[in-house]
């Protein structure tokens, strides 16, 4: 079977199901291979057949069933029920199946089923953000800021790798999840991330819906290990980013930056959950991970009243903490905005261009230098490296936002 996207036309309503159908058919052949493809072509039949038919009354039993019945089929022409006992079994075998075990939600097992210890790190991120997510390799591969052609390939070894090493796909035990939840961490921060600011054109600037499964799946992970403070301090992350959402887009479609946003339009629910999150690790003790740390960031932005005054000092240090934790250039990045409010733009200028070297080609360096270039009245060097952003980013709401600062710097 040839490698099939999952139609957009699908994903943008029915995005929850494709994990569901990808999940139940990993565990009734064992394949995973033939479970992604049998789901796309039954994703891709649904987009055919949906718009002159209907949809059916229960979509995610249409499309199971029809992966299903596309899966059997692929097996017969590939002649591999032969001598097969088991899997002669599994094309005829409409049991109940086996029991849910320590994870009782289709897609957080799914997640935790590619999360396998035998896969490096990336390549489990990369492989649960396309099997369980539906993220195509061209999302996944901006997520990563690599070419889309290597994340094709780092995806494609992992599957060969599951095949090759015979890695069971099977519910894991309460005793594996400790080992496995790292990944599955991380593949929720960037399911979250691109459904808060979608990377690709031509998709809704903000994809609430995947925002909201990202939070939803993490309050799981965190009821599952409610000792694991990176599995709290994710949830906080998310919830104090997510209450801004409301804030974030302008009547126009632009990006607000967090300075300008209207402060009343935050959700105050998810504020006090995310900052009690927060108190809580705080309270607990232990040495703080990467996902607490931009919580406290977050929380420390979403207590000030307004933007002048953010207490940008705690913000600081803590952004020192996290390098330490975590030294990379992204971090770098994301801690001279707060030293260009401590200390000036001319400073954080200087640390920004030593990072050019890895990060020129990412949006978000070239939108933080214009910034910090327009500040110093730089008008012209700021201009073009806001074109070097725009250039780079796929967000509609952001090139807007990005278009209107870039014209701002000519004018003044």
């Amino acid at each position: 079977m040839n490698s099939v996207d999952v139609p957009a036309a699908i994903t943008r309503a029915h995005r929850e199901e494709w994990a569901r159908v990808v999940g139940a058919l990993t565990r009734r052949f064992g394949d995973l291979d033939l479970a992604e493809e049998a789901a796309a072509e039954a994703f891709a039949t649904a987009v055919q057949r949906w718009p002159t038919d209907g949809v059916p009354p229960a979509p995610g039993a249409w499309l199971t069933t029809t992966a299903t019945r596309k899966a059997i089929d692929s097996i017969r022409r590939e002649n591999k029920r032969g001598g097969k006992q088991k899997e002669a079994q599994l094309l005829y075998d409409d049991g109940p199946g086996e029991p849910l075990g320590a994870v009782d939600d289709e897609r957080l097992r799914l997640i935790f089923t590619c999360c396998h210890p035998a896969l490096a790190m990336e390549s489990r991120v990369a492989l649960t953000l396309r099997m369980v997510a539906g993220l195509s390799v061209a999302e996944i591969a901006r997520a990563f800021l690599v070419q889309e052609s290597a994340m094709g390939r780092r995806i494609t070894r992992a599957k060969a790798k599951i095949k090759l090493a015979r890695i069971p796909y099977r519910l894991p035990s309460a005793d594996d999840l400790p080992a496995r939840v790292s990944g599955v961490l991380a593949v929720l921060y960037l399911v979250f991330n691109e459904g808060y600011l979608a990377s690709g054109p031509g998709t809704d600037p903000v994809r609430n819906e995947l925002t909201a499964e990202a939070i939803r799946l993490t309050r799981l992970v965190r009821a599952l290990l409610p000792q694991d403070g990176e599995a709290a301090g994710l949830l906080a992350l998310m919830l104090l980013i997510e209450a801004r959402r409301a804030a974030r887009l302008s009547p126009g479609g632009e990006l607000i930056a967090l300075d300008e946003q209207d402060r009343t339009a935050w959700d105050r629910t998810l504020i006090a959950e995310g900052h009690r999150l927060v108190r809580e690790r705080l309270a607990a003790g232990a040495a703080p991970g990467r996902y607490q740390l931009l919580a406290a960031i977050n929380a420390v932005h979403t207590s000030a009243h307004d933007a002048r005054s953010t207490d940008w000092r705690q913000i600081l240090a803590l952004y020192d903490q996290l390098l330490r934790l975590d030294p990379s250039p992204i971090v770098a990045l994301n801690r001279a905005v707060a030293v260009a409010e401590l200390d000036g733009p001319q400073v954080a200028l200087g640390a920004v261009d030593r990072l050019a070297d890895t990060l020129a080609g990412y949006h978000a360096y070239q939108a933080t230098r214009a910034d910090l270039l327009r500040r110093l009245g730089r008008g012209e060097e700021s201009r073009a490296a806001y074109d070097r952003a725009i250039e780079l980013t796929g967000n509609a709401a952001e090139i807007a936002a990005l278009r209107r600062r870039r014209d701002r710097s000519r004018t003044g």
